[in-house]
């Protein structure tokens, strides 16, 4: 590494990891003064971006009293972090507004680049990238948490054998294939005809040269998974062994729908958790649910209405299957015990009864949640330390599910493989108490299909 390299952070870099002051080893580490501006526009937000500001603003604080921030304090891992002053008469020119706070950062990098550093910009903003690279200003992503798209945790594997394999009770060739091939704790593998992909079977590994067989769960209502994705989806989110689940897939795939389902189940039939909590990020556009019109739960309802449709969706199917089976048994002269229709009435019949709470993830922060199937839907706007977050406040007796299409997301600092969703699904592969699953086919309708194909 170059005697007088310089890493210049943009200001986006801290709000989106505040610890990111501290992962560049062994070398200088330069903060534009008016980085520390923008952090304090920022800190009075309550939003998680507010958090990430007042969570920097304390790092700096701490490093202040280790000595000098103009003149540069050491670091534990050897680096030097120096906050840095734009010239009175800076010698660079810059052919963009300086009254955007952003293109100061740049003639700061661009000032010391003139002066014989080798600067390295680093942002998470693109077109501040691509600014950079105009002026002659290498530029770079802040990657500590990179997964490669093409490489990225699937949560299944795919095997094709001959169909008379598919008769045994367990396909010799998974055997052979496992010698071959590391599986990871719930990773599932999907053995299937190679002249028949509906003629498949699903196992599911679970440590050392174990694999259980995966059937439909036994629901009491007239749903089912589709495709051997949603199978292997329904399988993990009915365990209670697995904790903590990552669900991706395009639009269409059942990602929100099988989650839901499940956790309804499980509260309503099962009595396996207290309760079930949906969240869903409420800034991918930029703007806290403050902005919305309306009381809170008025709030709420907008920003939440895909899960009410869905919901929708399972509790009528649920009370068809209630009169169909109270028919069947009245044809044949029993009788069954009704359930208490009321329970099943409507998501707002289900919230009143404590049963159901829709919340903002703004106001998760700071809780423990005990007993509760919890549901974080579009979770690819979020950040790995939004993520890490969310995933803290589990209590005991909870399960977690986090769900979302990391190539459909609205954040203008996150893409595909720095996304909270992505990162979690990475860090967390392996072990006993997580599963993950890629739902690869739509089921919504065929134009649905056609858009993730085409678009």
């Amino acid at each position: 590494m170059s005697a007088n390299r310089i890493y210049i952070v943009d200001t986006n870099v801290l709000v989106h990891d505040p610890d990111a002051l501290f992962t560049f080893e062994n070398t200088t580490i330069g903060i534009p003064v008016i980085v520390l501006e923008e952090l304090d526009e920022l800190k009075g937000e309550s939003t998680e971006r507010g958090y990430s500001a007042r969570q920097a603003i304390r790092h700096f604080d701490m490093l202040r009293e280790k000595g000098s921030l103009r003149d540069g304090v050491l670091l534990d891992n050897g680096s030097t972090l120096q906050v840095l002053f734009l010239p009175e008469t800076p010698k660079a020119t810059l052919p963009f507004s300086l009254e955007r706070k952003d293109n100061v950062i740049l003639l700061t990098a661009l000032s010391l680049k003139e002066k014989g550093y080798d600067v390295q910009f680093i942002s998470k903003d693109i077109n501040a990238r691509v600014k950079a690279d105009v002026l002659g200003i290498a530029a770079q992503d802040y990657l500590k948490d990179d997964i490669s798209e093409k490489y990225f945790y699937k949560g299944w594997v795919r095997l094709q054998v001959p169909a008379g394999s598919l008769q045994k009770e367990f396909p010799s060739e998974l055997k052979e294939f496992r010698q071959t091939y590391t599986f990871v704790h719930n990773e599932y593998a999907l053995v299937e005809s190679r002249h028949n992909p509906f003629n498949f079977k699903i196992f599911r590994y679970v440590g050392g040269d174990k694999f259980i067989p995966i059937e439909h769960p036994n629901l009491r209502w007239s749903l089912e998974a589709r495709n051997p994705q949603q199978l292997m989806a329904l399988d993990m989110l009915c365990d209670p062994s697995i904790q903590f689940a990552t669900l991706f897939g395009q639009a269409g795939t059942g990602k929100t729908f099988l989650a839901l389902l499940a956790g309804l189940h499980q509260v309503l039939v099962e009595d396996t958790y207290q309760k079930m909590l949906v969240s869903r990020p409420v800034v991918p556009l930029g703007k806290d649910i403050g902005y919305l019109p309306g009381t809170i739960e008025e709030k709420l309802h907008s920003w939440m209405l895909p899960i009410y449709d869905n919901m929708e969706y399972i509790l009528h199917a649920a009370e068809m299957r209630q009169y169909t089976e109270e028919y069947e048994y009245e044809r044949k002269g029993k009788k069954k015990k009704k359930y208490e229709k009321k329970q099943l009435a409507s998501l707002d019949t289900l919230i009143a009864q404590g049963k159901v709470s829709l919340e903002a993830i703004t106001y998760m922060r700071g809780r423990s949640i005990p007993y509760q199937f919890i549901l974080i839907d579009e979770v690819q706007n979020l950040t790995p330390h939004e993520v890490k977050t969310l995933i803290s406040r589990v209590g005991e007796g909870s399960k977690i599910i986090l769900a979302g299409d990391p190539y459909q997301i609205d954040s203008p600092y996150l893409d595909f493989s720095s996304n909270g969703l992505i990162v979690a699904s990475n860090k967390f592969k392996g072990y006993s108490i997580f599963g993950s699953i890629y739902l690869e086919s739509s089921e919504r309708s065929e134009l649905s299909k056609l858009v993730s194909t085409v678009w």
